[in-house]
C-alpha cells in the first residue's frame, strides 16, 4: 500500500514540476525586465528582476541575484534566466566593472541556473552540490524542456557546475576580505539546495524553501519534501540572529519571525492535512476544506491563479501535503 501511496505522490509531483517549467518558459516577457540594486552591505548587493513579467513570478522576474563585488572582481549568486544574461552582466558592472570570479547556484530550477553557460563563458567559475549538476546533466522530460523554452539549457556544457560538493559541513570561499559559506541543506525545496552565508556581511541568501509571495513549494521529483523544508527552516533559526539580513529567492525580505511564522503554519496546515488522511477524506475534500484560509489574506499570491489552469499554490500546497501524507501512511 504504501507503494501505491508512493507512486502516487511522485505521480502529483511530475505534475507540479511540468506546471513549475511551464511558469519558467513561454510567458515571460524578457524585454520588459529590468534589474533592480539593493545594497546590503559594504560590498553585498542583490538584484531583483522587475515585476508584472513573469507569469510564474509575478511580483518579480525570475530568482533573485545575490553579489560579492571586491576590490577588482565579483562573486554571483544564481544566474537567473539564459536571455537575461547580457542585462545582468550590464546591471553587475554597474555595482562593480571586474570580472565576475565565481558564480553559485542555490538549487538547479531554471529561474536560478539558466544564465549558468553565459556567465562560465564570461570567465564565470560555478559551484553547486553535486545534486544540481545531476540535475543539469539529465535532461527532464521532453514536456517540461519544451515548457521550459530558451529560459535554460540542457544541451551546453559551460551550464554545469565545475565544483562541486554534498550534504556534510559547509564551503568557504575566502573572496576580497569576506567568508562565503556555502551550506548544504536538507531536501526542502530539491534535493540540492544550498544556503549562501556571508559572514562578515551578516547577510544569508536562503534560496527557496522560504518564500512569502504564494504558499510553499517543494520538488518531489527531486526527492523534497516539507519535513526537508522544516529542518531546513531550522537550519537557518539556528546561525541567523536577529541583525541578519534574510534574502530569499522568491518575494520580499524577511525577519526571523517571518521565518517562524511561516514554519508555524507549515506545521499548523501540515497537522489539518494529516487528521484528515488519517480519517479517510479524499484529495478533493481536503482542498474543499479550505485549510489555508485562515493564512490566505497573509500570502500574497496564494490564491491566485498559476499558469496553465493549474489552480493556486495555496491548493498545490495542500495537495503537495496530502500527497505527501498519503506517501508515508
Amino acid at each position: 500500500m504504501k507503494t501505491i501511496f508512493r507512486n502516487a505522490f511522485f505521480a502529483f509531483a511530475a505534475v507540479m514540476i511540468t506546471a513549475l517549467a511551464v511558469a519558467q518558459g513561454p510567458g515571460i516577457n524578457y524585454a520588459k525586465v529590468q534589474f533592480i540594486p539593493q545594497q546590503l552591505a559594504p560590498n553585498v548587493y542583490i538584484l531583483t528582476g522587475s515585476p508584472g513579467a513573469d507569469a510564474g513570478h509575478p511580483e518579480a522576474a525570475g530568482g533573485r541575484i545575490g553579489i560579492l563585488a571586491g576590490p577588482e572582481r565579483v562573486l554571483m549568486v544564481d544566474a537567473t534566466y539564459a536571455p537575461l544574461s547580457d542585462r545582468l552582466a550590464a546591471a553587475i558592472k554597474q555595482i562593480n566593472p571586474g570580472p565576475i570570479r565565481f558564480l553559485i547556484d542555490t538549487h538547479y530550477h531554471p529561474d536560478h541556473t539558466g544564465g549558468n553557460p553565459n556567465f562560465a563563458k564570461m570567465g564565470a567559475l560555478i559551484f553547486a552540490r553535486e545534486e544540481v549538476r545531476q540535475a543539469l546533466v539529465t535532461p527532464p522530460p521532453p514536456a517540461v524542456l519544451a515548457a521550459v523554452g530558451d529560459a535554460a539549457s540542457w544541451k551546453d556544457p559551460e551550464r554545469l557546475p565545475i565544483v562541486t560538493y554534498s550534504a556534510g559541513a559547509p564551503v568557504k570561499i575566502h573572496f576580497d576580505g569576506e567568508t562565503v559559506d556555502l551550506i548544504p541543506l536538507p531536501s526542502g525545496h530539491t534535493n540540492g539546495d544550498t544556503m549562501i552565508r556571508f559572514e562578515t556581511a551578516n547577510v544569508i541568501m536562503i534560496g527557496d524553501f522560504y518564500r512569502n509571495y504564494g504558499y510553499p513549494f517543494v520538488d518531489a521529483t527531486r526527492g523534497a519534501s516539507f519535513k526537508g523544508t522544516l529542518e531546513a527552516i531550522d537550519q537557518l533559526l539556528g546561525i541567523a540572529d536577529a541583525n541578519t539580513k534574510l534574502v530569499p529567492g522568491h518575494g520580499s525580505m524577511p525577519t526571523l519571525a517571518d521565518v517562524k511564522a511561516y514554519r508555524d503554519m507549515i506545521l499548523d496546515i501540515r497537522a489539518k492535512v494529516q487528521a484528515m488522511v488519517a480519517n479517510g477524506s479524499s484529495l478533493q475534500q481536503v482542498i474543499v476544506a479550505k485549510l489555508t484560509a485562515p493564512y490566505d489574506a497573509k500570502v500574497p499570491g496564494g490564491t491566485d491563479p498559476l499558469p496553465a489552469g493549474l489552480g493556486n499554490s495555496a491548493d498545490r500546497f495542500v495537495s503537495a501535503l496530502y500527497a505527501e501524507a498519503k506517501a508515508t501512511r
